[in-house]
Formats: structure tokens, C-alpha cells, sequence
């Protein structure tokens, strides 16, 4: 089994609470939180124990908050390397209506990183990395680190003899395509980022096919997923092109579904699958996080039922 480091630098302790109806104005009776420990990295750690592996979680915690996050952890059975934040671990809200089922997530920017916290920090994940293992940065980047940051970790990490897998968005993801950077083993988005990065509509799987395929022919990345909800998700390299498509039973909650794909995924070629099988596996796992509530992520027994009836083709 391959070692697994996942990177968190913005972690939180996501609080999720239910309401009769959600409306302005009026006191809101709301449920007992269910109380966990959130943020991308960490969200992938968990979905790897929830499937039966084992990874270590690189995250970046301050304050009593981070505290508490490092508390949840530990009950969860996730090993910890901790990174010492410039300020107070943030909290996050997701609030459903229980009428509607419609979902509202508030979240917090985190703390305020300098110069210096960034240069320690790029530092530290390079001497945690593990040899001949995968280093996986996922989630969204507090307030201070740079655009470039992925990119500089991408060129820090080829010093080393493990595998980068990157999920990113926005700014961080357009750097990306502007660095010259050393390619990342793997580079995961959905549908909406693939279309604004590629500044074309993306109508269908071989249209994702294509542009993921662009992407690895330009050295971004030697593999790139895009995720397509329902529609499956898409895997190209230099010289193959598959899709994977798992169906879920019913849609209750989509929070959680990328990071539980990631974590399947990584997990799968850990433990020595192939890119197309590894691909099915994370597709199951993200039908599988939808099925479930609020922030919990998949289970292990609902993606080996999911996977029975999934499918892998070629584009």
C-alpha cells in the first residue's frame, strides 16, 4: 500500500444543523449540530479511512478551533501532522431546510497567512512527503497565499519521489496554465471550471475529453479528471481517453462528493489499480457521498454496491 499525505491549509470544523423552514427575519429553531472536521484535504483523509485505507493528514491548525479539529481527528482514527496556522482555524455553516431539502452553507475565509508562513509551510510538506508515495492538495486556499501557490508546491514535490494529485479551482487553477511549473501527476476539476479555464462551453464528454487531453499535451498535468455530475466523469492522458459513470440512488446531499472521489481514486492506485479502475472507484465514491447527509462523506459498504453497477467506457 502506497503512503498518503493529504495537504489541508485552510481546514474548519464544519457545524451542519437542520431548520423546520429557512426565512428572514424570524428565530430559527434548528437541530443539534453535527459537528466535524472539514476542509478538502481533510474531508479526503477522512473518505480514505471511511473506504478502509490509511493516510496522514498535513494540516494547518490554530487556536482553540484548531484544537477541536485536531480533537475530531483523533477520534476518527486519522494520523495528524500538524503545521502550526498564523491565526484561529475557521468555523463553516451548512444549514438545510428541512421542508425543501434545499441546502445553505456559510463559510469563513480562515486566517491571514504571510510571506513567511508560506515559505515554511511549501518547506515543510517537501521533508512530509512520503518516498514513492502521493502527496494530495485539495480545497480552497486562505486568505494571503499566493495564486501560485499549487504551482510552487507542484515544483517542490518533483524534488521528491512521490506523485502529486491536485484538485483546485479558480485563480490558483488559471496559474496553473501560466507557470512554468513541473506537471502534476494528476489534476482534478468539475465541469464548471473546466469550462471558464477552457473559455468554451464543454457540452460533452468528448468535449471534456478533448480539453482534459489539451491540458496534458500543454504539461499541465500527466492525467486530468473532470467531473461531470451526472454525466460521469472524464479521464484523458497523452493516449487514453475513459469515462466512468456511477448512478446514485437518490440525491440528498452533493457536499462532500468530490473530496470522496479524490479520496477513492488516490486510494484505488495506491493500492495498485489502473487510472480507468481507479476512476470507477472515485466515481462510486462520489454517487455514494450524495446519498448520504449534510457533511458525511461515502461509506464503504454504499461504493462497493454503487460500483457493481457502474460503468467504464472509452471516449
Amino acid at each position: 500500500m502506497t503512503a498518503i499525505l493529504t495537504v489541508t491549509l485552510n481546514p474548519t470544523v464544519d457545524l451542519s444543523i437542520f431548520a423546520d423552514q429557512v426565512a428572514p427575519e424570524r428565530k430559527l429553531r434548528c437541530s443539534r449540530p453535527d459537528t466535524d472536521p472539514g476542509g478538502g484535504g481533510l474531508n479526503v483523509s477522512r473518505a480514505i479511512s471511511a473506504l478502509g485505507g490509511h493516510s496522514t493528514a498535513f494540516v494547518a491548525l490554530g487556536g482553540p478551533t484548531g484544537d477541536k479539529v485536531m480533537h475530531l481527528l483523533a477520534e476518527q482514527g486519522i494520523g495528524l501532522s500538524p503545521f502550526p496556522a498564523p491565526g484561529e482555524t475557521r468555523q463553516s455553516l451548512t444549514v438545510t431546510d428541512a421542508k425543501t431539502g434545499e441546502q445553505y452553507r456559510f463559510v469563513m475565509p480562515g486566517p491571514t497567512w504571510s510571506g513567511r508562513d508560506v515559505t515554511k509551510v511549501l518547506d515543510r510538506i517537501g521533508k512530509s512527503a512520503p518516498e514513492n508515495g502521493i502527496v494530495v492538495l485539495s480545497g480552497s486556499q486562505p486568505p494571503g497565499v499566493p495564486e501560485d501557490f499549487p504551482a510552487r508546491l507542484a515544483t517542490r514535490i518533483a524534488r521528491t519521489r512521490a506523485r502529486f494529485f491536485l484538485d483546485t479551482s479558480g485563480k490558483a487553477l488559471h496559474h496553473l496554465l501560466e507557470a512554468q511549473a513541473k506537471p502534476v501527476d494528476v489534476l482534478r476539476m468539475d465541469d464548471l471550471e473546466a469550462e471558464e479555464l477552457a473559455g468554451r462551453r464543454l457540452p460533452t464528454r468528448a468535449d471534456s475529453a478533448d480539453f482534459a487531453q489539451e491540458l496534458v499535451q500543454k504539461g499541465i498535468a500527466h492525467a486530468v479528471v473532470v467531473a461531470r455530475g451526472a454525466d460521469g466523469n472524464v479521464l484523458a492522458t497523452l493516449t487514453e481517453r475513459w469515462v466512468a459513470q456511477t448512478v446514485p440512488d437518490k440525491v440528498i446531499s452533493k457536499v462532500g462528493a468530490g473530496d470522496s472521489f479524490v479520496a477513492a481514486f488516490t486510494l484505488s492506485l495506491g493500492r495498485g489499480l489502473s487510472l480507468p479502475e481507479a476512476l470507477r472507484w472515485g466515481a462510486s465514491a462520489a454517487a455514494a457521498a450524495v446519498t448520504t447527509p449534510a457533511t458525511d462523506l461515502c461509506t464503504e459498504r454504499d461504493v462497493k454496491r454503487l460500483l457493481r453497477g457502474s460503468t467504464l467506457e472509452r471516449i
